[in-house]
């Protein structure tokens, strides 16, 4: 029923844009085709994880909880409570396990069913980003501060920290793990480089940034790029993983903490704080154009995006943090090609 509504906004939307600027909606990378309110959310939200079954796992930073929701439904269908400021957050399918990161310095780990705890494992600092492998069923997890700042590991199967870790000398904040490779990509903005971790032989190599406040992150490792974006200025900075070298530095919207990476459609998406989502075009792998501009809200500046979805549609999430005339919600958009 909830993907049926989809449809039939899609298609308003679609007759709505054509009468008022006579052109197709194919042209608009992006449609709102749908919301789901957040019930009792209050404050600022934070990163998306995805559980491939049909679950999407907001962090509500402000809230103290991590909300789960029923994509077919379209609604919350559980609440997590007690973890001070969730940040990342990351499902691993193959062990039926929910992962989320703590600002105050603690991993939890949540049984993926019952969504029962099932432990806590005590970082110190700001446990922030997370990224999961599902072939080593490893989950990476970037934490600390100016002296601790490092890209730890967990083995997802039997909650145990790993002894192996990657110091990166300070705050860790998005990073992407190669698939083919060995490589982790790391944005540590308070140095203005990204640090290059080599996991086999654990060689750090450091890229400096003339660019600022580098936060997202998203990998096309095929083509050997990696998008980074910036706020001051706000830019997509475009970087060759084999050199470090920025091929392109695009202008976008301001104040983004995520970055997507849609290599079906060779686009990335980026939205912000400004109040809409930039959508860039790759053309080749040093040329890459504005697609457009698609409004949103203030203050949205974090987002879920996961590829084709269910019935062949691409659903791009975005939050929205309560306002004072209207609560908190995601807001569905449907990719169109």
């Amino acid at each position: 029923m909830f993907l049926r509504t989809i449809v039939l906004r899609a298609i308003a939307c679609a007759a709505l844009f054509v009468a008022v600027h006579g052109c197709a909606v194919a042209q608009q990378p992006l449609v709102l085709t749908g919301t789901i309110p957040l019930p009792n959310v209050q404050g600022r939200i934070d990163h998306f994880g995805l559980d491939p079954k049909g679950r999407l796992f907001v962090s509500a930073l402000g809230n103290n909880t991590e909300e789960v929701i029923d994509i077919s439904a379209g609604r919350v269908a559980h609440s997590i409570g007690g973890i001070p400021k969730p940040q990342g957050v990351a499902y691993s399918p193959e062990v039926s396990k929910l992962f989320v990161g703590s600002d105050e310095g603690k991993l939890y780990i949540y049984d993926g069913i019952s969504l029962d705890l099932i432990t806590a494992i005590d970082f110190g600092d700001d446990v922030d980003n997370l990224r999961y492998d599902g072939a080593s069923k490893r989950l990476y997890v970037g934490y600390g501060d100016a002296e601790s700042g490092a890209i730890g590991i967990v083995d997802a199967a039997t909650n145990k920290r790993l002894d192996e870790e990657f110091k990166v000398e300070a705050h860790p904040e998005s990073f992407q793990l190669e698939t083919a490779g060995q490589n982790i990509y790391v944005n540590v903005p308070d140095l203005k480089q990204i640090a290059v971790i080599n996991r086999s032989t654990h060689a750090i190599a450091r890229w400096p940034l003339t660019l600022e406040s580098n936060f997202p992150m998203a990998l096309d490792e095929a083509e050997h790029r990696l998008f980074v974006v910036t706020r001051a200025p706000a830019r997509l900075a475009v970087l060759d993983t084999k050199s470090g070298r920025i091929v392109a530095a695009l202008p976008c919207v301001q104040n983004s903490d995520d970055v997507y990476y849609d290599a079906a459609r060779k686009r990335i998406y980026v939205p912000g704080g400004e109040g809409y989502i930039s959508v860039f075009q790759q053309e080749d792998a040093d040329h890459y154009g504005l697609l457009g501009k698609i409004p949103s809200a203030v203050g949205a500046r974090t987002a879920g995006y996961f590829g084709k979805g269910g019935k062949g549609f691409d659903l791009f999430y975005l939050a929205v943090p309560a306002r004072a005339d209207h609560g908190a919600e995601v807001l569905i958009y449907t990719v169109q090609d």
